[in-house]
C-alpha cells in the first residue's frame, strides 16, 4: 500500500516545480503556445485549477460533485471548456487560485480516512490514486509548459509514481480503444533517473517493456510519439501496448506525431 504522505510531498512539490517555471511570466507570454494543440500556457494551467476544484469538491462534497455530473452537456468537450474558460482570466489571478486550489486539496486528501473511496468522473478512487493521478496530470501539464519555455527540467524519484500509475492503466488503455486487454501478466523494466531499475510483474513472463522512466512517463502520458522513445517492447501484446499506452481517463487520446512529422 502506498503511504500517503510522501505521495503528497512528491504532488506538492510537482505542483512547486511547474509553478516556478510560470511565476515570474510576463503576461503576454501565458499566450505561448504549447505543444498541445490550440493550448497555450494559460490553458495549462487553468487545466490543472479546474480539474484540481472539481477533485477538491470530489473530497469535500461529493453529493455536490455527483450533481455537477448530471449538469454536463458535452462529456468531450466539458474539460476543455473549462481550461478555456480559466485560460481567459488575468494570469495573475489564475496563478493565485491555481496555488490556493492545490494546496487545498493537498491538505484535504491528507484527512480523507483510510479505505475511505472518493467519487470521480470514471470509478471511485483512494486518496493515494486521486493524489497519484493529480501528480501524474501537474507533471504532463508541466512538461507542455516547460517545452513551450525551453526549458529542459530533470527528472526526479516522482516520475515512479506516473510509472506506476502507468503500468496499472495498461488494460484500461486497451479497453478505451475498444480491444481486449491481454490476459497475461507483463514484465516491466525502467531505468530511473538515478540509474536505478524499477520493475512491475514477473521477471519470466513473455511480454516486456523495458527503456527509461522519463520516456516511459512521457509517452503514457501522451507527451510523445513512441517512435521518440528509447522504449523497446518484447512479444505482440507489448508492442500493441506501447501504440496505446494511457494513464488518464477519458476518451482514447491522439497522442503527438513523431518529431519531424510536419517539417
Amino acid at each position: 500500500m502506498t503511504e500517503l504522505q510522501p505521495l503528497l510531498d512528491d504532488l506538492r512539490a510537482e505542483g512547486d516545480d511547474l509553478d516556478a517555471l510560470v511565476a515570474d511570466l510576463p503576461d503576454e507570454r501565458w499566450t505561448t503556445s504549447t505543444p498541445a494543440e490550440g493550448w497555450t500556457i494559460a490553458h495549462q494551467v487553468g487545466h490543472l485549477l479546474w480539474t484540481d476544484r472539481a477533485a477538491l469538491t470530489a473530497v469535500e462534497d461529493p453529493e455536490a460533485f455527483v450533481a455537477g455530473l448530471g449538469e454536463i452537456t458535452d462529456p468531450d468537450r466539458f474539460v476543455d471548456d473549462g481550461a478555456r474558460e480559466q485560460a481567459r482570466r488575468p494570469p495573475a489571478e489564475l496563478l493565485a487560485d491555481w496555488r490556493a486550489a492545490r494546496r487545498a486539496l493537498a491538505d484535504a486528501l491528507a484527512a480523507v480516512p483510510t479505505g475511505t473511496k472518493i467519487v470521480w468522473y470514471g470509478p471511485p478512487m483512494s486518496a493515494a490514486s486521486m493524489a497519484t493521478a493529480r501528480l501524474m496530470e501537474t507533471w504532463a501539464h508541466g512538461s507542455d509548459v516547460a517545452d513551450a519555455l525551453g526549458v529542459t527540467r530533470t527528472p526526479t524519484h516522482r516520475l515512479r509514481h506516473i510509472a506506476h500509475l502507468g503500468v496499472r492503466t495498461r488494460d484500461f488503455a486497451f479497453t478505451v480503444h475498444g480491444r481486449t486487454p491481454p490476459a497475461g501478466s507483463f514484465h516491466v523494466r525502467l531505468t530511473a533517473p538515478d540509474g536505478q531499475e524499477w520493475t512491475w510483474g514477473p521477471e519470466g513472463a513473455t511480454q516486456t517493456v523495458t527503456g527509461s522512466a522519463l520516456d516511459f512517463c512521457r509517452l503514457v502520458t501522451q507527451r510523445v510519439h513512441r517512435a521518440d522513445t528509447d522504449l523497446v517492447a518484447t512479444g505482440p501484446d507489448a508492442d500493441a501496448w506501447l501504440d496505446l499506452a494511457q494513464a488518464f481517463a477519458g476518451p482514447p487520446g491522439a497522442g503527438r506525431p513523431p518529431d519531424g512529422a510536419n517539417a
